[in-house]
């Protein structure tokens, strides 16, 4: 099966960019994973999965959303074999922007392990995390809806508490604080407060360079996991 690497970046332009625009961020994004030695999601638009695949090669490609029919009917869904045909590893679930019932997460984690992707499930509360740690995904991103682009992150017992309770009811689940994420001193909270990585959208995109808040972030997330755990595993 396949597993996540841990510490992780998180890097989600959402539909901000694509095309050339996403392939370049993606390029950049590949460079960091390489030199700084992390995980580096990168999630892009379905139609870019082939360019961006083809033309990194430490990156591991997001898919935005994934539905959980199987290969048959089913005009206009997202199928996850065509996803991986394409050249996605993981697939993210749930987003706040893409909801989706409890029924329909499961049967989407179920689908991701069928044919061996990362599955990474957004939780707009702590409630919401542990239902979902309970259907076994590989990454939990426990990310308050109210933060999502306000530049502010969660306070640290909330940081703290989540993971806690996530890592009790499935100790597996790689979880993942996010919302509100700006700065690398931000992902170093983050990941010191307990979670296995973080991520964001506005905070790299908003940036003077975005390349260069990505190897900030990644550089930021890997010091704060080894100082964390003791040191590089």
């Amino acid at each position: 099966m396949a597993k996540a690497a841990k510490p992780f970046l998180v890097v989600n332009p959402k539909s901000y960019l694509y095309g050339n625009a996403s392939l370049e961020l993606a390029k950049a994004s590949d460079k960091v994973a390489e030199e700084v030695g992390i995980c580096v999601y990168f999630t892009c638009p379905y139609a870019d999965i082939r360019l961006i695949k083809e033309n990194t090669e430490h990156l591991i490609v997001c898919a935005q959303s994934v539905d959980p029919l199987k290969p048959g009917r089913g005009m206009g869904h997202v199928l996850l074999e065509s996803l991986k045909e394409a050249g996605a590893e993981a697939v993210c679930i749930n987003h706040a922007e893409n909801p989706k019932t409890l029924s329909d997460i499961y049967k989407c984690i179920c689908r991701a392990k069928e044919q061996n992707m990362i599955s990474i499930v957004f939780a707009d509360s702590a409630a919401e995390a542990k239902a979902v740690a309970v259907m076994d995904p590989d990454i939990i991103i426990a990310e308050p809806t109210d933060l999502i682009g306000t530049g502010q992150i969660a306070d640290e017992e909330y940081m703290t508490e989540t993971v806690k309770q996530i890592r009790a009811i499935n100790p597996n689940v790689q979880p993942m604080v996010a919302s509100g994420v700006s700065t690398a001193d931000d992902c170093y909270k983050i990941v010191k407060a307990g979670s296995d990585g973080t991520g964001c959208t506005s905070g790299i995109l908003n940036a003077p360079s975005p390349a260069l808040r990505v190897r900030e972030m990644a550089e930021a997330i890997k010091k704060a996991y080894y100082e964390r755990v003791g040191s590089e595993e």
